[in-house]
């Protein structure tokens, strides 16, 4: 059985839209967490706005240490309304998005690797399809944006599984639903 995994950059006061404000805490830290979730999924889940974001930049890139290479070749399904043709090892996920991705979890493989995307991640969310939240909280206070959650419809309890703190201040915590 496969696990949905959310990894979100984070504000302190939630804000998880337009990242630019991630940039003075990027580090080799922060570099290897990334490399330990990629390398251990099997494939993205993306919203349409982060696909189209990451699309347009990816394939372009390359690293010695192959992170670019395997952002490329991963399958990529993408929650669209708007149906187009997409390239990038990438589809769209057709009907009910929460009953595609609960068949993928059925299924043998890594975990299934959500960046960003909040409001696809949270149609998950509600159904209880996210098994691991990964927040890397930015000591950082945005003001305005989209937030980490959009007025969930019930209270969910989490377990803290893992939590370090970078030379940044980048605090790392990783929750898994409390079952």
């Amino acid at each position: 059985m496969r696990r949905v995994v959310w990894s979100e950059y984070v504000s302190v006061d939630g804000v998880v839209d337009d990242p630019a404000w991630t940039a003075p805490f990027w580090n080799d830290e922060i570099e290897n967490i990334q490399k330990r979730q990629l390398f251990r999924s099997d494939a993205l889940l993306l919203g349409r706005v982060t696909y189209d974001g990451f699309a347009s930049a990816w394939p372009n890139m390359t690293d010695p240490d192959g992170f670019a290479d395997r952002m490329n070749r991963l399958p990529k399904y993408v929650a669209s309304r708007t149906p187009k043709n997409l390239s990038w090892n990438a589809r769209v996920i057709h009907g009910d998005v929460c009953e595609a991705v609960a068949t993928m979890k059925g299924e043998t493989g890594g975990d299934l690797l959500i960046y960003g995307s909040a409001t696809f991640a949270n149609a998950l969310v509600e159904r209880d399809l996210v098994d691991e939240f990964r927040l890397m909280v930015h000591p950082v206070i945005v003001g305005r944006g989209k937030r980490l959650f959009s007025n969930p419809s019930s209270t969910r309890t989490l377990r803290l599984i893992e939590s370090q703190t970078t030379r940044t201040g980048v605090a790392v915590m990783v929750y898994e639903q409390a079952r």
